[in-house]
């Protein structure tokens, strides 16, 4: 019985660190449709998600597994290997302490900036573009 109870402890574990939020291609490809609209200058990101979010950091190429979980303030596996990767920007979407949704943004149609702000709220939402020249 021991045994058997440790063991579903273990998958419980298991399936709890696991969920690390879903990546949402709906919302990469409403952000990369405002990117690729040369007129535009700037995302309003709350306006594009459906879902309850307290909190987005955006990663930069490069950041490391460490730095993402200090910015976030807890373990967040990243699916994404942006660690290695330079091609993409890492958006995370955090409702309390859990990872509730990400996206993966192309660079190629723009730098991507928060201006000084280290992450995005509901009321806070938007993120500069600035066009490759």
């Amino acid at each position: 019985m021991k045994n058997t109870t440790s063991i579903l402890s273990f998958l419980l574990l298991l399936l709890v660190g696991c969920s690390q939020g879903d990546r949402n291609k709906d919302l990469e490809n409403s952000i990369h449709t405002i990117l690729a609209d040369q007129s535009q200058s700037e995302i309003r990101v709350n306006s594009l998600t459906n879902f309850e979010w307290e909190k987005a950091f955006l990663f930069t190429p490069y950041s490391s597994q460490n730095s993402i979980e200090q910015q976030l303030g807890f373990y967040f596996k990243d699916s994404s290997n942006i660690e290695i990767r330079d091609d993409i920007y890492l958006m995370v979407f955090v409702n309390g302490s859990k990872v509730v949704q990400y996206v993966e943004l192309d660079r190629r149609m723009g730098e991507l900036s928060l201006g000084e702000k280290d992450h995005l709220t509901p009321k806070k939402d938007f993120i500069r573009i600035i066009r490759n020249r």
